[in-house]
């Protein structure tokens, strides 16, 4: 076996199966899930119309490169949402679908990690997404954890990183906006990051899959080839950006997403991907193309979601310090006794509701873990069930400080 499997750590959500193993919750309260991040609004109707009409494709072995009308569709995405010139992506070589973008943010750094080097480094946000580390570790390189705690806004302290480990850094995860907290890393910022990764030659792989869930519809977040472009990198050198669309159109069975950016490494990684035998299916990749093409069924999904957001802060504001995030369906819930786990074990146990513990999401580094004494709440349920939960949590907040 890979040796490497052994230094795997358990999934956040193999740990919460654990902590609630033996709970009994209260049985006269239905469950709430709010742990998980899986979109819970009706995906568009017009999917189940495009798998119906293309049953067909599944008696075809599709392409790893994908169709010509999906790439196409996608290059146009793109270049509208992250303003970006017409036909400034070349759909041929700077695009590809990939299975959503958990499969493909793992399958990237086995590609691009050249294990030959010494002291490979693979630089990530913490608290993060687990695929991040484990797809480090089987790629044999070391993750290294960059905090984002209440002093830096939530967002990773990049400009803190010593100068070494930018020398042995070959890959960089971000997300923005970021699980859990839903901060957004600014345009300047990125841009900073850029020329870091010219500068000392890295990857910088930006996780983009929350980008479509934004609380002012003005101020939509931007993305790392809207920053390069804007500081006139045009050709994306050393960047991809990851999105999908599980969240903005509600469709996580879908497994449909995208990889763009640097063409060299595109070119690389689609071998890799040949190899790999992650071809999305035919009938697939015509329902995403009729994702991508609407925005209305993404319009009113990012209402749904600030409704939620209002209603569930009204109701526990006047019991504990909460506000809404500028963007994803994430609350990052500060608990009052600093103990993640024993509050969420404690909510379960009276409420019925689960939530994640912060620190399942985070690695100490030094003397502090970045995640502990908080916990990850996802506004995935249907508004009513939010606002139940919120009246719940307020109780078992206003018990816990009686």
């Amino acid at each position: 076996m890979n040796p490497a499997l052994e230094l795997l750590k358990p999934y956040p959500f193999e740990k919460l199966a654990e902590l609630k193993k033996n709970i009994n919750p209260n049985g006269q309260l239905k469950h709430i899930a709010l742990s998980i991040g899986e979109p819970k609004h009706e995906p568009p109707g017009f999917v189940f119309d495009a798998i119906k009409n293309n049953f067909n494709g599944l008696a075809q072995y599709p392409s790893t490169r994908g169709m010509p009308a999906l790439r196409q569709t996608l290059a146009s995405w793109i270049e509208r949402r992250f303003k970006l010139n017409e036909n400034q992506l070349d759909p041929e070589t700077q695009v590809l679908p990939v299975n959503g973008t958990r499969e493909a943010l793992f399958s990237f750094a086995q590609a691009v990690i050249d294990r030959k080097e010494r002291d490979p480094l693979v630089v990530m946000p913490n608290p993060f997404y687990q695929i991040y580390e484990g797809a480090a570790i089987l790629a044999g390189a070391t993750p290294y954890f960059v905090n984002a705690c209440e002093r830096t806004y939530f967002l990773p302290d990049f400009d803190n990183i010593p100068t070494n480990i930018w020398k042995h850094c070959q890959l960089l995860y971000i997300c923005s906006p970021g699980n859990p907290s839903g901060e957004v890393i600014d345009k300047s910022s990125m841009q900073k990051l850029i020329r870091i990764a010219h500068q000392y030659d890295f990857i910088i792989a930006s996780d983009e899959c929350y980008s479509e869930l934004y609380r002012e519809e003005h101020r939509p977040p931007p993305g790392l080839l809207e920053a390069a472009n804007d500081m006139g990198v045009s050709d994306f050198k050393n960047l991809v950006a990851f999105n999908s669309l599980s969240k903005r159109s509600n469709v996580p069975g879908l497994r449909s997403g995208y990889i763009a950016g640097d063409a060299e490494i595109i070119k690389k990684f689609l071998l890799y991907r040949t190899y790999h035998g992650s071809a999305m299916p035919i009938t697939t990749q015509y329902a995403s193309i009729a994702c991508w093409q609407d925005e209305n069924h993404v319009l009113a999904n990012r209402d749904a979601y600030r409704e939620k957001y209002k209603a569930f802060i009204e109701i526990l504001n006047p019991v504990i310090e909460i506000h809404a995030p500028p963007a994803s369906f994430y609350i990052w819930l500060k608990v009052p006794c600093g103990d993640d786990e024993k509050f969420a074990a404690k909510l379960f146990q009276d409420q019925n509701i689960t939530v994640l513990p912060g620190s399942y999401l985070s690695r100490k580094t030094g003397q502090a873990n970045p995640g502990l004494g908080y916990a990850r709440i996802a506004l995935v349920a249907p508004l009513e069930e939010c606002i139940e939960a919120a009246n719940r949590i307020r109780t078992y907040l206003k018990r816990y400080k009686e």
